[in-house]
């Protein structure tokens, strides 16, 4: 289990521009990133077999496309359980707050990529520890808050 990308936009509802690294604040999110703030959707998630599944030939799909934050390898996020936590890298600890989400609108990233995977297979988290990530690092599960519980949409 790894982080194969990590993504950051100024603005939400738009694709995301990737990087190599990313500074996650404790109950914020990524620097600089639109999603971040005191809420329970401070980070978001997908499977790159997730992206890759919904690219074509025809319509070829990238990293950040879904407004994803880490893209990553060898975990099926929407199988995750609210309050599953996971180590990224070296330091950072995040919490899954919400599996999935409702679109109220067709956003950009709709008419970009004629679908959007995120309301479906996208997680998101909150930031329980502060930590600097890269691209390539792993991730560890660790264990269950089972006091978690899902947030309302």
């Amino acid at each position: 289990m790894k982080i194969v990308s990590i993504a950051v936009s100024k603005k939400k509802g738009t694709t995301k521009k990737c990087t190599q690294q990313a500074e996650l604040i404790e109950n914020h999110g990524i620097k600089e990133d639109a999603h971040a703030g005191d809420w329970h959707r401070q980070l978001s998630f997908l499977a790159s077999e997730s992206i890759e599944n919904a690219s074509s030939e025809d319509f070829p799909l990238n990293f950040g496309d879904f407004a994803e934050n880490i893209a990553t390898t060898g975990i099926d996020w929407k199988s995750q359980p609210i309050g599953q936590q996971f180590k990224l890298g070296a330091d950072a600890i995040v919490e899954v707050t919400q599996i999935g989400k409702e679109c109220h609108k067709k956003c950009a990233i709709y008419y970009r990529t004629g679908d959007c995977i995120m309301p479906k297979e996208g997680v998101f988290a909150k930031i329980l520890k502060s930590g600097t990530i890269n691209v390539g690092d792993p991730i560890e599960q660790l264990g269950l808050n089972e006091s978690a519980t899902q947030p309302v949409q």
